[in-house]
């Protein structure tokens, strides 16, 4: 059963023709004309599975409702327009006039079941006066209603569980997170990443990065929905060969998808207005949130995930625009890359498998002039670069750039993937210089790939010691005694309305257990305040990489942290 409850000043209702030809023998003797003010207008579509048991769950449903809008006048309106799945007529009229004998109290009028109305109302305007609602028997409510016991065993089961170190090397993502507070997991969401306050601060700090060079490079950024309906994935292609690795659901009898990718979404956005040549080289990016299905065995921290965001981005350009396109692109992810201090990069790009042919979208001579068009971006960039066969997307080869951490281990994040066959299946065009219609060139990239696997990848590589820009614990001032408290507070506020993370630790302890607490947590500078530095107006300052303790004004601390943010260093 559905029903849509609107808060009305006034409705007005007439009945025109009968809709079902034996409605007098099924409810004889009704109202075909009525009227109502300050009334509660139910809207009601008795559903297939609907049954007598769902008078209670409709009467209680009006009650409610009517008890918060204050009114006592009830107007029970058949509308067949809210379900696609309408029950048995008989059925229907039962249900609502049983639901109408049980409505004690109120002042109720029927409007005629079986007939064509035409009707006139206004709608109140607060928040309350349009409220959806649909019922499924789920039996007794009390006994739908658990137990403590039962409550006590499900917060049991769903706790966190403690993380087992007993085979994790001391620079894994996984120890180094649960030491600095920054994500969890729990089963209750496998796959899937609880960010603490200093975990999503590392995360926004990549994403504004991400924001700011995209936008100098003539980027737009949009967003897309999470959940989308089943015929966009057989359009793209993913409902036949990607179905397996997608999570599905079912909304009216529709099936839908949630994304494993954002092109889709991002085509529909290209062809909600007419575009030319003019508007292009179109550069289009999406900070995603995506979903794939992994096995729970595959999951490893923020490694694999089932839950991720993804920075994508789509760029639509012309033949002749596509070399100097791919060329940017390459620019664009050494610009960001550099910023992490990684060892060096390896370039690849993955062609075609010639025996499993069938699997790949597009012909043979797109794949080729595709695959050349990459190797002339890199020639073109001076870098050296090896062809992996069998090892493309369905929709495109791709260049991928490997990069080297502190470990010397290797972590595929950024791509480049040429597509000429799914800007067809979406039917993308735009007009030529002769107003001829053309279909544009898409390429997608990534340059960190997922944000979580590039996080963990970061975290390996630094072991924590995160650079002063994108570190969630930058500064921890240190009192020497009670008497500077006042000092440090000053000191902590200044600090934190210039932008950066800072904490005081004023507790009544020693000395050296407030800074080995600190030096833990990794933060990148250490500041003592005694009764010196609060008479000379200045701080002891030492650094998360020196041993020295260096005595200065904030003033001067401050200009030392802002140009080493600007750095990155």
């Amino acid at each position: 059963m559905k029903t849509l409850n609107l808060h009305c000043d006034y409705i007005k209702f007439n009945a025109l023709k009968k809709a079902l030809k034996s409605i007098e023998e099924i409810a004889p003797n009704q109202n075909l004309e009525g009227e109502a003010k300050d009334c509660l207008v139910v809207m009601t579509a008795i559903e297939k599975g609907d049954s007598k048991e769902s008078v209670e769950q409709l009467v209680k449903s009006i009650k409610d409702i009517s008890t918060q809008v204050k009114t006592k006048n009830i107007v029970l309106y058949p509308y067949a327009h809210l379900s696609s799945n309408l029950g048995k007529p008989s059925l229907a009229v039962e249900i609502l006039n049983e639901s109408s004998k049980k409505l004690k109290g109120f002042k109720v009028i029927q409007a005629p079941f079986g007939y064509y109305k035409s009707f006139e109302l206004k709608v109140k305007g607060h928040p309350l006066s349009e409220l959806s609602r649909e019922f499924q028997i789920v039996g007794d409510e009390e006994e739908a209603e658990i137990s403590d016991i039962e409550r006590a065993r499900l917060l049991r089961e769903i706790s966190r569980a403690k993380l087992d170190t007993s085979k994790l090397k001391e620079n894994d993502h996984r120890i180094i997170g649960q030491k600095l507070d920054l994500w969890s997991f729990n089963n209750t969401a496998p796959g899937m990443v609880f960010w603490h306050p200093k975990g999503l601060h590392i995360k926004n700090k990549l994403i504004e990065s991400w924001r700011k060079l995209h936008r100098i490079a003539g980027y737009n950024e949009v967003s897309t929905p999470q959940i989308m309906d089943k015929k966009i994935w057989e359009i793209s292609g993913h409902w036949n060969l990607y179905k397996e690795n997608m999570f599905t659901t079912n909304y009216e009898k529709r099936d839908f998808a949630v994304k494993p990718m954002n092109c889709p979404g991002g085509m529909l956005v290209y062809k909600a207005s007419p575009k030319s040549y003019k508007d292009f080289p179109l550069r289009v990016g999406e900070l995603g949130v995506v979903h794939r299905m992994e096995l729970s065995g595959t999951l490893g921290g923020l490694f694999r995930v089932i839950q991720f965001t993804q920075d994508d981005a789509h760029i639509y350009c012309t033949k002749k625009q596509l070399h100097e396109e791919i060329v940017g692109v390459l620019k664009l992810f050494k610009e960001m890359l550099d910023q992490f201090k990684f060892k060096k990069y390896k370039f690849t790009i993955s062609t075609r498998s010639k025996e499993k042919a069938s699997k790949y979208l597009g012909t043979d001579k797109i794949w080729k002039d595709a695959e050349d068009a990459l190797a002339s971006g890199l020639e073109t960039t001076g870098v050296k670069f090896k062809k992996m066969p069998g090892e493309a997307k369905f929709y495109g080869p791709s260049l991928d750039i490997l990069i080297e951490d502190s470990l010397g281990r290797e972590w595929q994040c950024s791509t480049l993937q040429l597509d000429f066959a799914l800007p067809k299946r979406f039917g993308l065009v735009y007009a030529d210089e002769n107003g001829k219609e053309e279909t544009p060139i898409m390429l997608h990239r990534v340059v960190f790939g997922s944000l979580e696997r590039f996080i963990a990848i970061l975290t390996e590589h630094t072991k924590g010691n995160f650079p002063l820009w994108i570190s969630p614990n930058q500064i921890k001032v240190l009192t020497l005694n009670d008497e500077v408290k006042d000092y440090a507070q000053e000191i902590k506020q200044k600090l934190f309305n210039e932008g950066f993370e800072v904490e005081i630790n004023d507790r009544n302890e020693s000395m050296g257990k407030k800074a080995r607490e600190a030096q833990i947590q990794k933060f990148n500078y250490l500041v003592t305040v005694g009764q010196k530095e609060k008479d000379d107006k200045t701080l002891a300052i030492k650094s998360r990489d020196s041993g020295e303790i260096k005595t200065m004004t904030l003033e001067k601390f401050l200009d030392k942290l802002k140009e080493e943010n600007l750095k990155k260093s």
